[in-house]
């Protein structure tokens, strides 16, 4: 049977067509809360716009969803905590209205400077009110930009070609794609408020930005800024901007987007000096498009065993990261099941390293795939790559991710390192040849090198004459095949450590008589799955 995907606020027949390839489709508009909280158990998928509202207690209820997709950039009407805590996915399309919204940026400081919307009035209304309506040029004027990201780029080289100086802070932007787009780098937004005549906020709607542009913020722009906004509502305050407007210190505003939407109290609705949009900045028949069909891709691919291009709350792999990490794979989540299968006691903290070259890389998926692998064995709940991190910190794990160019041995090196008041255990690996086949290098100090199988035995014990036919004897009572031993010791006579790849399952009953029957008491037996 197709898995199923629930469509709430419509969708073009373009990205319709390319889930229903594999994918049941069905559309069901205008659902309340609680109609939606009642059948969303039945769908794999969900795709919304902004009209639906996903909360906690309705993902709560949906024990079969996989991926929830929304057809835009904000994803402030899903509950990113509890879609993650469920193990949901959530994916949006953030280069799907970039030059739509960008465009209205652009309109919208027009209309602004113009005095367009009062103008089309006062004459629809049968006056002639020319003198009333003198505006000011943008040619020569300064446009700062408060977060210089796909969109801000745009709107910077919209406000260039109409010979505006442009001047733009992000400090999570290198200062090279400054320099590509000739653009000046502000060191703070103190710059951008001695210098902008205008002020374009492109940031996303999170706990560091709710409320940001206050009443403080206002008094330190030079007076006459004109500020714009059409990202996310709610990062300005609008009574502290209606107040700082009222004085005269602020010239006037345009925005997009709201505290409260629909917005219909705000007091800005009551400024001449402010136009408002009521959220169009998307809204756009290619942008509308754009955005379902790169939402409907995404779905098709997750519900058919592949991955996201834009996940919200999982680490995104750029097409690049992916030739250059998917090696890795298989060796990150033997890795996790090897670790945690030999690893006894209470686990508090790990210690996860990358050294040499897969060091250079944003290594946070192989980090994910090991977590859900070593929590997947004890927890509760359903343990994947997307909620890993949070079932880790609600868990108490101690988690810690060391990285350094520096490998002695290999070109590539990965290393688990976990404790608890028990004791505690080291592992390494790495991948090998051409077909870069996954190698399991050391336990605790002794050097192993073995290649993983999917049924495996690890022995402790005192490296004298005679142990290596006794353990090969004692499987051989077991009529258990071995396929490849491996030992490593510290030193000759001392403790040493055999890995064994075995053809057949050990299971609990087989493992009794092999400690009866051999003397060999401190085994485990790793099965990989």
């Amino acid at each position: 049977m197709n898995k199923k995907v629930l469509v709430t606020d419509g969708i073009d027949e373009e990205a319709k067509k390319i889930m229903e390839r594999s994918l049941e489709v069905v559309e069901k508009k205008g659902l309340s809360p609680e109609e939606l909280k009642n059948i969303i158990s039945g769908y794999n998928a969900i795709v919304i716009r902004s009209a639906t509202k996903l909360t906690a207690d309705i993902i709560e209820k949906a024990d079969n969803m996989e991926i929830i997709g929304r057809a835009g950039i904000g994803v402030d009407n899903v509950d990113l905590e509890a879609a993650t805590k469920k193990g949901i996915i959530v994916v949006n399309a953030p280069a799907s209205n970039a030059v739509t919204v960008a465009e209205h940026t652009i309109a919208l400081m027009m209309a602004l400077v113009r005095k367009i919307p009062d103008a089309n009035q006062s004459l629809k209304m049968g006056k002639w009110e020319k003198s009333r309506f003198k505006g000011i040029e943008l040619e020569g004027k300064t446009l700062g930009i408060v977060g210089f990201g796909q969109i801000g780029g745009l709107v910077a080289k919209k406000a260039l070609g109409l010979d505006m100086k442009v001047v733009a802070y992000d400090p999570f932007v290198s200062m090279e794609r400054f320099k590509q787009l000739g653009i000046k780098k502000a060191a703070n937004l103190e710059d951008i408020y001695a210098e902008a005549d205008f002020i374009s906020i492109h940031l996303p709607k999170n706990k560091d930005t709710l409320g940001m542009f206050d009443k403080e913020q206002f008094r330190r722009m030079k007076k006459g800024t004109y500020i714009l906004n059409v990202a996310r509502g709610g990062i300005i305050v609008e009574n502290d901007l209606a107040e700082a407007i009222r004085e005269g210190h602020i010239a006037g505003a345009a925005l997009d987007v709201y505290e409260q939407e629909p917005c219909t109290g705000s007091p800005v609705l009551e400024l001449e000096q402010v136009v408002c949009t009521p959220h169009l900045g998307a809204s756009t028949a290619e942008a509308q498009n754009r955005a379902g069909t790169i939402i409907a891709g995404q779905v098709l691919s997750v519900l058919t065993g592949g991955t996201a291009s834009f996940p919200v709350n999982a680490p995104a792999i750029r097409p690049e990261l992916m030739e250059m990490l998917s090696p890795f794979f298989e060796l990150c989540e033997n890795m996790g099941s090897f670790f945690i299968n030999l690893f006894e006691g209470n686990l508090d903290n790990l210690e996860i390293g990358y050294y040499g070259q897969v060091s250079e890389y944003d290594v946070r998926v192989l980090t994910s795939m090991i977590l859900t692998k070593i929590l997947g064995r004890y927890s509760a709940e359903n343990v994947n790559m997307i909620n890993a991190d949070m079932v880790a910190k609600n868990a108490g794990l101690k988690v810690k991710v060391e990285k350094s160019s520096h490998s002695s041995d290999f070109v590539n090196l990965i290393s688990i390192k976990g404790s608890g008041p028990e004791g505690e255990l080291s592992v390494s690996g790495t991948v090998t040849g051409k077909k870069n086949k996954p190698r399991f290098l050391a336990i605790d100090k002794f050097e192993i090198d073995m290649v993983p199988s999917r049924h495996m035995a690890f022995i402790r014990y005192e490296d004298v004459p005679g142990q290596i036919g006794k353990i090969g004897s004692a499987f051989g009572r077991l009529n258990v095949n071995i396929a490849s031993m491996h030992v490593g010791r510290k030193k000759m006579s001392g403790e040493a450590v055999m890995g064994l790849n075995l053809d057949t399952e050990v299971d609990g009953d087989m493992l009794k008589e092999f400690k009866k029957t051999s003397g060999f008491e401190n085994i485990k037996v790793v099965n990989l799955y």
